[in-house]
C-alpha cells in the first residue's frame, strides 16, 4: 500500500498505471515534419537523437537544453553512466550538431550543466554558436563532501545562432530592497518609495542567487531527480523570446520548459524518452491551463529572495522565505 502524503506535500508522482490519459496526449514523430505548426504545444515521446533530424529547419526561436550531466545517474527506466571526457564531448557534439539546423538565424540557446561538464559544453557550443555569456546559479541543495567543497552551483551557457537576436532586459529586471536610499534634492534617485518598502529594479547579472530548487510543498515539484525550477526557465524565456515564439527542449524531463513557455504565452515543444516523465509533463501542462503563477515572479517582476511583502511571515505565494 503506497505511503500517504502529508497534507502539504504537493509533489507530482502519479504512476504510469494511473496516468494513461496523460500519456495518450503525447505524440511520436516517425517521419519528417514539414510544418512545425502541426506538432506545436505537444510533448514528443521518443529519443531526441531520432527525433531531431525529422524536425523542420529554422523553426525554433529558443532552445533550453538540460542534457544528462557526465555523472552516473538513474532516470526512472534509464541510466546515464559517467564516461571519459572525450566520450562526453562526442555525445554533446552529436546532439548540438543535430539541433543547430532547427534554430532560426535570430534564435538563442541555453544549455544547463554542472561545473565539470561546463568545461566541455562551453567549448563544443562555441563550435556551432556565438557564445554570449555563462550564467552561474546557486542551487542551494546538495550533499556535503568530506574532501572537497560542497557543490552548490550550476552553469547555463547562453549562445546565439546569429549576430541579431532577442534580449528583453526590462522583462527580467530584479526588484531589490533599498537599504540605504540615495536622494537628490530630497527625491528618490533610481528607486521607488512604496507603503511596503523601498525598492529598486536592477539589471540582472550572470550570477543568479534568487532561485529556489523545487521542494515537496511547492506545486511545481515532481519526483524527477534533476528537475529545474520554473523561475529559472522563466528568466530565460522572458529575456530571449517574445509572445508566440517557439520554445523547444530536446531533453524535456518532467516538463518545466514547456510549462513555463505555456504560462508566458509562448508555443512549446519538447522531447522526452521516458513515459513516466512525459506523464508528469502533461499533468503539469494541464494544471498550467488553470493557473499561470510562477514562484518568485509576481506582477511581471522577479523579486529578490525574501523581499516580497507578505502576511504572517510568508511570501505572497505562500512559500516561506523562498521568493
Amino acid at each position: 500500500m503506497p505511503k500517504e502524503k502529508a497534507p502539504r506535500n504537493k509533489t507530482i508522482d502519479t504512476p504510469v498505471s494511473e496516468g494513461q490519459r496523460y500519456i495518450e496526449r503525447c505524440i511520436s514523430v516517425e517521419k519528417p515534419v514539414e510544418d512545425i505548426g502541426a506538432i506545436l504545444d505537444k510533448t514528443i515521446l521518443g529519443d531526441t537523437f531520432s527525433v531531431l533530424p525529422k524536425l523542420p529547419e529554422e523553426s525554433v526561436d529558443l532552445v533550453i537544453a538540460d542534457p544528462p550531466y557526465n555523472l552516473t545517474k538513474t532516470f526512472n527506466s534509464s541510466k546515464f553512466s559517467k564516461c571519459r571526457a572525450e566520450e562526453y564531448e562526442e555525445y554533446t557534439r552529436r546532439w548540438l550538431s543535430a539541433l543547430h539546423p532547427l534554430i532560426k538565424p535570430s534564435g538563442s540557446i541555453y544549455v544547463c550543466c554542472d561545473w565539470e561538464t561546463s568545461l566541455i559544453i562551453g567549448r563544443v557550443l562555441g563550435d556551432y554558436f556565438n557564445i554570449k555569456n555563462r550564467i552561474t546559479w546557486q542551487r542551494e541543495k546538495g550533499r556535503g563532501a568530506k574532501a572537497n567543497w560542497k557543490n552548490g552551483m550550476e552553469d547555463i551557457w547562453f549562445a546565439t545562432k546569429g549576430r541579431q537576436y532577442t534580449f528583453h532586459l526590462d522583462a527580467v529586471r530584479i526588484r531589490k530592497k533599498v537599504i540605504a536610499p540615495y536622494r537628490v534634492d530630497g527625491k528618490p534617485k533610481d528607486w521607488t518609495k512604496t507603503d511596503a518598502g523601498n525598492y529598486r529594479d536592477t539589471c540582472p547579472s550572470n550570477f543568479w542567487d534568487d532561485i529556489t530548487v523545487p521542494f515537496w510543498s511547492m506545486p511545481e515539484n515532481t519526483a524527477h531527480p534533476t528537475q529545474k525550477p520554473e523561475k529559472l526557465c522563466a528568466k530565460i524565456i522572458l529575456a530571449s523570446s517574445k509572445a508566440g515564439d517557439v520554445v523547444f527542449d530536446p531533453f524535456l524531463g518532467s516538463g518545466t520548459t514547456s510549462v513555463v513557455a505555456k504560462k508566458l504565452g509562448r508555443h512549446y515543444l519538447g522531447v522526452e524518452i521516458d513515459q513516466q516523465y512525459c506523464l508528469w509533463a502533461e499533468q503539469r501542462l494541464e494544471a498550467a491551463a488553470r493557473g499561470s503563477e510562477i514562484q518568485g515572479y509576481i506582477n511581471g517582476v522577479f523579486w529578490e529572495r525574501n523581499s516580497l511583502p507578505g502576511r504572517n511571515g510568508e511570501t505572497e505565494d505562500g512559500i516561506e522565505g523562498s521568493v
